[in-house]
């Protein structure tokens, strides 16, 4: 009955994610942000809003930090796994080199506030708090809203230049802002209502692996609240908009890493990231290879796929296998 249940969520996520990905993409268009920022801002945060329930309900409520840390850096591990997803179903063409540079500012916001998460775990109990929170939290919120601002100053200035955006404009011209908002809100709404049982169904297929809770938050709870960006960067891939599911993923990640400050917050036995396993660490440094990786691909722009994959969409494949299976073995 679990997997039936599973099933019938994933279907439900899969029609509305594609809906979801249609209307942003419009939206995009409407209001002249550009694809990049609609995706990083508005779609991102409104597909990884299931981690956020996820982080609330496994630290204020059950007392869990090793599910809620292991669901955010899972999360972000998934997320740029979908990267390959992506250039797999991209035709001929890697996505590194069919993706506007901008991207690399987002991947930097992210390397800094993985960065910040990583000393956290690494330090322990050994760097000062706020109370019981951890002084890492203001930094990773702080980073987050300069992340923010930076991105979409950088984005204004990008489509200025860009003489097309005329030609863009016709691409939706039948369809009118407010009827592309309202279409928005309507599939957000599915989304993340079927989102929200993920995490439990999760959780009951995972319970019976017996294996421990750093590896089920960052393996299976993660997958099934990364869901969400799986359907809406592929559908956008369909739609032509890749800087859209791109910037989807990105700004997904960079949430995430928020909502690891707000699960700070809400676990008031302490800083979160002193009373969690170290195996976390693991996951912190794959984030960052996976990055590097991307950051390689965008700024050099020119690799060939090598059957159905670039060099840098397969680096990020070989390093989340890697790291699952080290994990694993380190759990099992």
């Amino acid at each position: 009955m679990t997997w039936i249940l599973f099933l019938i969520v994933t279907a439900v996520i899969i029609f509305a994610g594609t809906v979801l990905a249609r209307y942003g993409d419009i939206l995009a268009e409407k209001t002249g942000m550009g694809r990049s920022w609609i995706g990083l801002v508005l779609v991102a945060a409104t597909t990884s809003l299931p981690e956020l329930f996820t982080g609330f309900s496994s630290t204020a409520i059950f007392k869990l930090p090793d599910i809620a840390v292991g669901d955010v850096l899972g999360s972000c591990m998934f997320n740029l796994l979908i990267l390959s997803l992506m250039d797999a179903v991209a035709g001929k063409e890697s996505i590194s080199a069919r993706a506007q540079q901008g991207h690399s500012l987002s991947i930097g916001f992210g390397l800094l506030l993985v960065g910040f998460a990583g000393l956290g775990s690494l330090a322990g109990t050994s760097l000062p708090s706020l109370g019981w929170i951890g002084i890492y939290t203001p930094l990773l919120i702080i980073g987050y809203l300069a992340a923010m601002r930076l991105i979409f100053l950088f984005e204004q200035r990008r489509l200025a230049k860009e003489a097309k955006l005329i030609a863009v404009e016709l691409q939706y011209a039948n369809i009118s802002l407010r009827k592309a908002v309202t279409r928005y809100i309507y599939a957000a709404v599915v989304v993340v209502f079927a989102a929200t049982f993920l995490p439990n169904l999760g959780e009951r297929i995972a319970q019976e692996t017996g294996l421990g809770q750093a590896f089920v938050g960052t393996l299976f709870i993660a997958l099934a609240t990364s869901l969400p960006e799986v359907v809406v960067s592929l559908s956008a891939v369909r739609l032509g908009a890749l800087d859209l599911g791109i910037g989807n993923i990105l700004g997904s990640n960079l949430f995430n890493l928020l909502v690891l400050a707000l699960d700070d917050m809400f676990y008031i036995s302490g800083p979160i990231l002193s009373q969690t396993d170290p195996g976390h660490q693991v996951a912190v440094l794959a984030i960052v290879l996976m990055n590097a990786l991307l950051l390689v691909g965008l700024t050099y722009q020119s690799l060939k796929k090598q059957f159905v994959l670039a060099w840098d969409t397969l680096g990020i494949l070989i390093v989340y296998v890697g790291t699952v299976i080290f994990m694993y073995m380190v759990h099992s």
